[in-house]
């Protein structure tokens, strides 16, 4: 998947892997499903391979149990490789102790224990081992804009503490969920989701940079000019009169690159009104909806 020679480098592998999550990630095939899957499967390669440990484990036990012997696994059974976790397989009726062993006395290991009869008494079966409840964790997990765009190493310390390693993927956005397959209590699953917004509202998904502009109802009628935040600095953005809440304004080149790749950004409109309009506001707004009225 990574097209890599036996015994490459770190150097090398960091190389093809940027080269091959650059050539099929979503948003640079538009959504392609085939895309999608290969994007998939390169990280799940260069997750097993950047670790030297689990990649010394994964070639020397490639002849009889790699798991990527004809393909890369389910998410699921990636992640068992990858974390080294395992669910118990029930034991089978052979290994289960016998009941009746427990009803033999101290004197004599062999003998049934008898009632005030003399008749011999029924063992009593052992009762079911306790239900224990499953239901998924979420963590938030917060990346900077770099990280998200590089993929970040992130280890968890999960409630029965246990510690687990995660490398988010590239050109990650906020909001994004990772789901870890069975590793919660109970057997249940953990997610991830994570948070890419900067200090000035800068949300980022993928190459894309996302900003809501909230103006006043005024505003929005009459047009206006604004400042608005960017990852390359503030700059200046007329908004068109009639603009309506939703309305998306775009400012080209100014999301996130990625080798010859660069995102823009969306600002969106958001009309809002004052908390505690004054009186004067008030009474032009009777106005403003009396002369709708009028109009109908």
């Amino acid at each position: 998947m990574l097209a890599l020679q036996p015994g490459a480098d770190a150097a090398e592998l960091k190389r093809a892997f940027r080269a091959q999550a650059r050539r099929w990630h979503p948003d640079l095939n538009g959504n392609d499903p085939v895309a999608e899957e290969r994007f998939k499967q390169v990280n799940e390669a260069y997750a097993v391979l950047s670790d030297p440990r689990r990649r010394l484990a994964w070639e020397g036990g490639a002849a009889e149990t790699d798991p990527f012997a004809s393909g890369f696994p389910s998410f699921e059974t990636y992640l068992e490789h990858l974390f080294g976790t395992r669910r118990q397989r029930p034991a089978a009726a052979s290994d289960r102790p016998d009941p009746s062993a427990a009803t033999a006395t101290a004197a004599d290991p062999g003998a049934r224990p008898r009632d005030r009869a003399g008749s011999v008494a029924t063992a009593e079966p052992a009762p079911p081992p306790p239900v224990q409840a499953s239901s998924a964790i979420e963590s938030l997990v917060e990346l900077s804009p770099d990280q998200a765009l590089e993929g970040a190493r992130i280890e968890l310390d999960l409630p029965d503490g246990t510690a687990v390693e995660v490398w988010t993927p590239p050109l990650a956005g906020d909001g994004w969920r990772l789901r870890l397959a069975g590793v919660a209590p109970g057997g249940a699953d953990h997610f991830l989701q994570l948070r890419v917004v900067t200090p000035e509202g800068l949300r980022v998904d993928g190459l894309r940079v996302v900003f809501n502009l909230e103006i006043s109802p005024a505003d929005a009628l009459l047009g206006c000019r604004v400042v608005v935040p960017t990852l390359q600095g503030a700059v200046k953005l007329t908004v068109p009169p009639c603009s309506s809440s939703g309305r998306l304004l775009r400012l080209r080149g100014r999301g996130l690159s990625w080798g010859d790749q660069r995102g823009d950004q969306l600002v969106e409109v958001r009309i809002v009104v004052p908390e505690k309009p004054t009186d004067a506001e008030l009474a032009l707004y009777r106005r403003i909806q009396e002369l709708a009225l009028e109009q109908e």
